[in-house]
């Protein structure tokens, strides 16, 4: 909600990026928990599943209609600005943006919290990877907006265990 507001985000899509951000990985319900908890990477096989929650949790989403506005953060969150992201390959502005917006949300929470399969990073750690992905991964605009609210917010320089 604060970034969407420091955006100048109307209320509805504020309100569309905080629902979303709760419920964006719905699908993984249906991934088995050992491969959620797994420590290390993922094998082939086991890296098709995980991909497939983006559309498990579309279908999800879809079988209640007053949620089917969530759909785009729900199935696209993992596509990247350069087309190397899944489950289409979208590109640029084929993103909406809320979810160009929600995946640096998300990927900083995912560096910045406990994850079995990866160390901690501190968030002038996070900060590096958003910039060192801006372009590629990342909407750099929305990196540049999310880093710099997050210092002005004096946000805490180091996540502790």
């Amino acid at each position: 909600m604060q970034f969407g507001a420091y955006l100048g985000l109307d209320e509805r899509e504020q309100r569309l990026l905080a629902y979303g951000a709760l419920i964006h990985d719905i699908g993984k319900v249906e991934i088995p928990r050992s491969i959620l908890t797994k420590k290390g990477k993922p094998t082939e096989d086991e890296w098709r599943i995980i991909q497939m929650h983006v559309i498990w949790g579309k279908e999800i989403i879809n079988a209640y209609p007053s949620l089917q506005e969530f759909a785009p953060l729900v199935e696209l969150h993992h596509e990247r600005l350069d087309g190397r992201g899944y489950p289409y390959g979208l590109k640029g502005e084929q993103i909406p943006k809320l979810v160009r917006i929600l995946t640096i949300l998300d990927s900083f929470d995912a560096m910045t919290t406990e994850r079995p399969y990866q160390r901690t990073k501190t968030v002038d750690e996070a900060f590096a990877e958003l910039k060192r992905c801006a372009g590629t991964q990342f909407d750099p605009y929305y990196v540049d907006r999310f880093i710099a609210m997050m210092l002005e917010t004096a946000v805490p320089r180091y996540v502790t265990s």
